[in-house]
């Protein structure tokens, strides 16, 4: 890593003048230790640091990207879109027929409201939600992460988790009072906070592939259990796929897992990795909206016909991908399975999670997780900075990719022996 001159050089520039050196706290490497990675193009599943040194990309954008790097029908709207005006502040086609299109691939959801990014998105439904129950309090799945809305932030997920934090400075005990967490799973809490609480509960908040903490497999029997709790205490269920939306088929995982939700929040992929968060949901529901209802969201930038222009370049290819997302997962899958073998081999204590196109990676301690992994950064291969963080595959990964990714964990792991 002492090779990356120019990087390092940039990022020091950058500690003058951004908290940190950077606009995200993962991105700062805190948790694996050195210089984080500067990043200054991309394509396909490779990306290129200022430096020009190569690497096989895990991170894709945070799970944004599934199409891989400056897919070309992307940019190619991108560049069209820029061509008319970057903003205009007023309803465009393009979020017309991208609202359509979202609308038509999940059942169940009739209008949707773009905004921004995920914590919006999240912001937005949660004060739906309270209106149109007329209730004030979120249950919401510890080490669950829905943005860094202030009465969200209790047990937080990957974030917080990787800085040692319970939640956030600046934010009052007041503000999460209506907040209730619970671990994830634990039906017995669950029966015994509604009983308490059920007649204030306006919702509850799950992520269905929990992608916060590593990455937790979907629990089908309880999502549909939540289903269950929160129709007989009259609470909604909000489903928060953000990460999770189009990610493993064309839709949501809600819907096809048959988990009959209220709301959904979606994200990153619909932006085709430009800024974006949405939510949706039945008419009645999200008619409660300004203009037609009294539940107040603006935003100058929502709906902006660049971002919409590449979401619909980017779900136009998805429609067509049924085949090439089983790939991706099957590549995953494949893997997954290497680096449990390699691992087991070495006698290393592993932990694999994955879940089609997504999977996280644990070891014994932060200090051995460091090692391993800027050894696979010198390696030319990068993985999520954090063992509380998920990694992803996109539809560019080829299987020589993989290939040199498991050799790559092989050798990292053999350093961890020595």
């Amino acid at each position: 890593m002492a090779k990356r001159k120019i990087s390092s050089k940039l990022f020091a520039e950058a500690q003058k003048y951004l908290v940190g050196g950077v606009n995200s706290p993962v991105r700062a490497f805190n948790y694996v230790g050195g210089d984080p990675l500067l990043i200054k193009r991309g394509k396909t599943a490779k990306v290129y640091d200022y430096d020009g040194k190569e690497y096989i990309d895990y991170v894709s954008s945070w799970g944004s990207l599934i199409l891989g790097h400056a897919y070309p029908a992307v940019i190619q709207a991108i560049k069209k879109a820029a061509g008319a005006g970057v903003s205009f502040g007023t309803t465009n086609s393009a979020e017309i027929e991208l609202a359509g299109l979202i609308c038509k691939a999940i059942p169940g959801i009739d209008k949707i409201r773009f905004v921004n990014s995920g914590t919006e998105a999240v912001m937005g439904v949660v004060r739906l939600g309270r209106a149109y129950s007329g209730k004030n309090k979120i249950v919401k799945f510890t080490h669950s992460y829905h943005g860094s809305a202030d009465y969200l932030l209790a047990k937080a997920g990957s974030g917080l988790a990787t800085l040692k934090l319970p939640s956030s400075a600046g934010v009052p005990a007041e503000f999460i009072k209506n907040t209730l967490v619970v671990p994830f799973g634990d039906r017995i809490l669950i029966e015994r906070i509604f009983k308490q609480h059920g007649h204030q509960i306006a919702a509850v908040l799950f992520e269905p592939v929990g992608g916060n903490y590593g990455l937790i497999p979907p629990d089908i029997d309880f999502l549909k259990y939540l289903r269950a709790i929160t129709r007989k205490y009259g609470a909604l269920l909000i489903a928060d796929e953000v990460i999770t939306g189009f990610r493993f088929n064309f839709g949501s995982f809600t819907h096809t897992y048959g988990i009959d939700i209220d709301l959904i929040c979606l994200g990153k992929i619909i932006g085709g990795g430009l800024p974006v968060g949405a939510y949706a949901g039945r008419k009645e529901i999200m008619d409660q909206l300004a203009p037609l209802g009294k539940v107040y969201q603006a935003s100058t930038f929502s709906g902006n016909p660049i971002v919409m222009q590449a979401g619909l370049a980017t779900l136009g290819v998805l429609q067509k991908s049924r085949l090439q997302y089983e790939h991706t997962a099957r590549l995953t899958e494949y893997l997954t399975q290497r680096i449990k073998r390699e691992a087991g081999l070495l006698g290393i204590d592993l932990k694999v999670s994955s879940f089609g196109s997504m999977f996280s990676l644990r070891l014994k301690d932060k200090e051995t997780f460091s090692k391993f992994y800027r050894r696979l950064l010198e390696l030319g291969v990068y993985f999520a900075p954090s063992e509380f963080e998920v990694n992803f595959l996109c539809f560019a990964h080829t299987r020589e990719d993989i290939e040199k990714t498991a050799d790559s964990v092989k050798l990292a792991l053999a350093k961890l022996k020595r």
